[in-house]
């Protein structure tokens, strides 16, 4: 993700003509999505496994952050791609009404922001060591 986002298409823009960039940098970011929606999808199952499990041994609910930060994380990618996406291309038409080019491509560039440190935080949460009880009580003095 953050490979496509912050080194390639700013390469593309950098080393192409910009119509060849901006279409070559679509494409980038189509596939970027179609990975990011199926390994969004098999996060989300293991965060749901996961609060399932935590909730029978009786440690927390069956709704966890990491669930809600898979869920956003998801929802940003299909924002991006399948609504703001769209919205784009016809904006770059001669007859485009409704927002601008430019509105639309800033507005695609947070959604990208907040997945890109939606998913950062996810990340540092499922790789961070597990708490235990007797390392709570230790650090707890």
């Amino acid at each position: 993700m953050a490979g496509v986002g912050f080194i390639a298409a700013p390469a593309l823009f950098a080393t192409l003509a910009r119509s060849d960039a901006g279409r070559a940098a679509s494409r980038l970011f189509a596939v970027e999505a179609m990975v990011g929606l199926a390994l969004g999808a098999l996060l989300l199952i293991a965060t749901m496994q996961r609060a399932r499990l935590d909730a029978e041994a009786g440690r927390g609910s069956r709704f966890s952050t990491d669930m809600v930060l898979a869920l956003v994380a998801l929802f940003c990618v299909v924002a991006g791609h399948y609504g703001l996406q769209p919205m784009i291309e016809s904006a770059r038409g001669p007859s485009s009404t409704g927002p601008s080019f430019a509105a639309l491509h800033g507005a695609s560039t947070v959604v990208f922001g907040v997945r890109f440190l939606v998913v950062a935080a996810l990340a540092g949460r499922l790789t961070a060591a597990p708490v235990t009880m007797a390392a709570a009580k230790i650090s707890s003095g």
